[in-house]
């Protein structure tokens, strides 16, 4: 199923060293913490593809973890190669729009 036109970004920028900016067609705008997103990976080696159990465990990864290369997987996802060596992960639009907008991937402090 294709995104939700309101869920495609229309701009993804580094804000700061801690931040991602996604800039939303509907003109949402969303600050993401780049830890949170890293931790949010749902990739088969942080999730469990069949029961769902997160297989990452958080203290594995550095507080300082961030992106080192984003690229665009179609039209509906950016895959994301990390500081830590992680780069099998897909985001898919609207699984960031949702993330995002619940403040699951907001800044800690």
């Amino acid at each position: 199923m294709p995104p939700i036109d309101s869920h495609l970004p229309t701009q993804i920028q580094q804000h700061d060293a801690r931040t991602l900016a996604i800039s939303w067609a509907d003109g949402g705008e969303s600050l993401i913490d780049v830890r949170a997103l890293r931790l949010a990976c749902g990739c088969a080696h942080c999730i469990d593809e069949w029961s769902g159990k997160p297989l990452l465990a958080p203290e594995s990864v550095p507080v300082d973890v961030a992106p080192i290369g984003i690229h665009s997987v179609g039209r509906y996802a950016i895959q994301i190669e990390w500081s830590d060596g992680h780069d099998t992960g897909i985001y898919p639009f609207d699984r960031l729009r949702g993330l995002a907008d619940r403040g699951e991937l907001a800044s800690p402090g």
